[in-house]
Order: C-alpha cells, then structure tokens, then sequence
C-alpha cells in the first residue's frame, strides 16, 4: 500500500509542472552515444511521448555522428574534424544524407510510433524545415572552409507547429538546404539552438552523455542543479567548465538571450531522465536560466 502511495504523490508533485508546460514548446535534442543504445533511447522516446500526452509540444532534432563516421569506416573514408566540426565533402555529404537525414531519421520516427506515440520525419525526401547557407571555423584568426557544412538561418514554423498542433512530434535531422538547393551538414547542437529560438520554445534540452554541469569533472555528485547565465559565464572564465561542455554551454547562454525560457542538460542513459527533469522539483540535471 505504501509504494502505491509513494506513486501518487510522484503524480501529484508532477500535476504542478503538467499544468505549467500545457501548450508550451519544447525542443529536445537526441545525439551521441544515446543513439546507439536503443535500450535508452526507447526510454527517453517514451518519455516524449508521455509529455505530448500531457500537453506538451515536443519537437526532435538529432543527430548522428556515430552512425555517419561507421559509414564512413565501412566506404574507407576517414573522418576529419576541425573544432568538432565535420569536414564534408562532395562524398561524405551522401553518406551523411543517406545515414542522417534518412536511416536514423527513419529509425527514430518508427521507435516513437513503437512506443505509442505518433511521429513525422521532416527530410529531404519528405518536408525540409531547416534553411541555412554556408558557414566556416574560425581557428586561429583564420576562416577555415569545412566544405558542405552549414548553419541554420531559418525554419519552417508552420509546418513544426501544424505537427505539434497535430499531437504529433516533428522529428528533425541536423540538415539544412539553402535557396539553390544545396543541403549541408549542420551541428546538432547548434541546429537545436537555432530552432528553440525561433519556434520560442519553453525550454530547450540537451541529451548528453553526462549528467549535467559538474564543478569537478571528476565528481558526478558535484552537479549543479541550477545555473544562471551569469553564473555559467563565471564557471566558463575560471576554467570550472571545460572541454566539450564549453560550447554547449555557450549554445545555451545564446538560446536563453534569444527567448527560451530554460535550458536543461542531461544524461540521456538514466532511465526516464527527461520526466525526471522537466516533472519533479528537484531533477536530475543541469537546468539554465537567464537569472
């Protein structure tokens, strides 16, 4: 009797959150090692489907790293990386369209159907949404050229939100296609910045491989469990964040500037993290606020 009633007061502490983020907008990014663990990533698409359920409007964008340098691999092409980017030529674009935009974009709609839900792959061969143009690196004062890799600068809105409108979850590849047609490899992590702002989503989340913002990289039970962007900025200039974690974290100081209202990361791998985070007090990540 006890437990059953321990599972009632979970519900009810997440009825506050649920009447909170009714209607609200939230951009979910899915990448890394999580995309490999079918496992994991069935619980975080449950997860997603649960807050459609409820209310919410989830939109998914990914990537698919992993999957593209395998590819890579197996057509004897050795990947080359520049500040984390992916240098993309004529060759690799293919295999990055025919993995990304196609095989784990697929994938991904049929788990969420698997699970329940009801999905849309929004691909070059369905409906593109992202519309970018060419971008470079900067790396030592110099703009380097990582042949088809490009940035987002617009959105199909409409279509996203008729999706959504629909209890439907968009479903969205890191790749964008410029006014002559020519598509690009994008970051995920920046695609989802850039759609957050521009749908005005209420939060926008990152799936990582850690679970959060550490003060010591070292010390998983040093997560903060909130920042605000002051603060993060602090932790960025004392060397407290580094590494990878720098540019994420630098992605969602500019998302917050731009609108979103918070900014969560968090370790994909843990079961149900996403209704862990956004439906309980304390959560189980990093949340981001402006202040």
């Amino acid at each position: 009797m006890q437990h059953a009633i321990e599972k009632a007061d979970t519900l009810i502490e997440a009825l506050g959150w649920i009447r909170q983020f009714r209607g609200k907008t939230t951009v979910i990014k899915l990448g890394g090692s999580l995309l490999q663990d079918e496992a994991a990533l069935r619980h975080v698409l449950l997860d997603i489907v649960f807050m459609e359920t409820v209310g919410m409007r989830p939109v998914i964008v990914h990537g698919g790293g992993a999957a593209i340098s395998k590819e890579m691999d197996t057509a004897g092409i050795a990947p080359e990386f520049i500040h984390g980017r992916r240098v993309t030529n004529d060759q690799t674009l293919e295999i990055v369209e025919k993995v990304l935009a196609g095989d784990v974009n697929r994938r991904l709609a049929e788990l969420i159907e698997e699970v329940g839900g009801r999905s849309m792959t929004l691909n070059f061969e369905s409906t593109p949404v992202l519309f970018g143009e060419k971008t470079t690196v900067r790396v030592s004062d110099e703009d380097v050229d990582l042949g088809w890799v490009g940035r987002v600068t617009d959105i199909d809105r409409v279509v996203i939100e008729n999706l959504c409108y629909a209890e439907t979850v968009p479903v969205i590849p890191s790749m964008c296609i410029d006014d002559d047609g020519q598509k690009y490899n994008v970051n995920a992590d920046t695609a989802a910045t850039v759609v957050a702002q521009l749908l005005g989503a209420e939060k926008l989340v990152f799936l990582s491989d850690v679970n959060g913002v550490l003060l010591d990289e070292d010390d998983e039970s040093s997560r903060i469990e909130s920042l605000t962007a002051d603060r993060a900025r602090e932790l960025i200039a004392n060397g407290t964040i580094t590494g990878g974690m720098i540019p994420k974290v630098e992605a969602c100081l500019e998302t917050l500037d731009r609108g979103v209202g918070k900014v969560h990361i968090i370790d994909g791998s843990i079961r149900h993290s996403v209704l862990l985070e956004v439906y309980t007090t304390d959560g189980i990540g990093t949340q981001i606020v402006k202040q």
